[in-house]
């Protein structure tokens, strides 16, 4: 009797799994197929009578300096924002698990830009950065530097760390939370048993809460790397990929190709090839993050 009714129950939890298995099937896995099926024809994206072109996109791909300059450009953009994001979050987060007063807004306040849509936040920094009325323009005049002549968004060079700034600004109260929560796991005795031994504050990080929180640094390194391998938002909002082609991403070149120039098979092609890159830095900087908790 006991069988039967486990297995009615099984089955019944199999039905519930039903509607998610569809969802992930059609909006997953058959746009993946459709992807690298895309990729080998001359599909435009709105004309069905396309032909297949076999390997010509992706060498077109390969051949095209468009590959080069955003894995360059996606590459420093992610380095940025893990390498500040992680900083920032953790530092921030270290201060804010002390005893304070008020600590409860201020976590409220470093963590609220994560609350804002991407377009909300590219448009408000783009009046900061706007050269002459704009607030950084402003600061730098009661500074004594002309602030007309600085335009942080049109400089070749400045244009990509600018947008950085502004992920970061956006997405370090999410690090900051995660971090905040792995701190409250650390157990308080390890903590005063090494003041008793004389340990100072940064021999307690370095020593006792790094180690312990080794997994949450996990986390927020890899979550910070996909975020930077796929950013398109505020390369698209503030710069429109310029100037020049200093702000192309990948998902930036993707979209001016499927979109914009109308070459969806090529885009395809350009798409499964990022998808590799982002897939296999990922792996292995999981692979590396995962020996550093071992070691750690």
């Amino acid at each position: 009797m006991n069988k039967k009714k486990s297995l009615v129950f099984s089955k019944k939890v199999y039905a519930f799994l039903i509607p998610a298995l569809v969802l992930f099937l059609t909006f997953w896995i058959v746009p993946i197929i459709q992807l690298f099926y895309y990729s080998i024809t001359n599909f435009n994206g709105t004309n069905y009578n396309y032909s297949f072109v076999g390997l010509k996109n992706y060498i077109r791909v390969f051949q095209d300096g468009s590959l080069i300059n955003a894995c360059q450009n996606t590459i420093i953009y992610t380095a940025l924002i893990v390498v500040f994001s992680n900083l920032l979050g953790l530092g921030i987060a270290m201060l804010l698990n002390t005893e304070i007063r008020a600590k409860g807004i201020f976590r409220t306040c470093a963590y609220m830009p994560a609350l804002f849509s991407a377009i909300v936040v590219g448009f408000i920094w783009s009046y900061v950065y706007m050269p002459g009325n704009g607030m950084l323009a402003t600061l730098l005049s009661f500074c004594g530097i002309d602030g007309n002549k600085v335009n942080v968004l049109a400089g070749f060079q400045s244009s990509l760390y600018g947008i950085a700034v502004v992920d970061i600004w956006k997405n370090f109260g999410t690090t900051m939370i995660i971090y905040l929560a792995g701190l409250q796991t650390v157990d308080t005795s390890l903590l005063e048993a090494g003041k008793i031994d004389g340990c100072t504050e940064w021999q307690l990080f370095r020593l006792v809460k790094l180690p312990l929180i080794s997994a949450t640094v996990t986390i927020n390194v890899i979550l910070n790397v996909i975020a930077g391998l796929k950013a398109f938002d505020y390369s698209f909002i503030m710069t429109n990929g310029g100037p020049g082609k200093a702000t192309e991403t990948l998902m930036f070149v993707i979209y001016q190709m499927a979109f914009v120039e109308q070459k969806m098979g090529r885009a395809s092609a350009f798409s499964v090839v990022s998808f590799i890159l982002i897939i296999t830095v990922t792996v292995l900087m999981l692979i590396y993050m995962n020996k550093k908790e071992v070691e750690l």
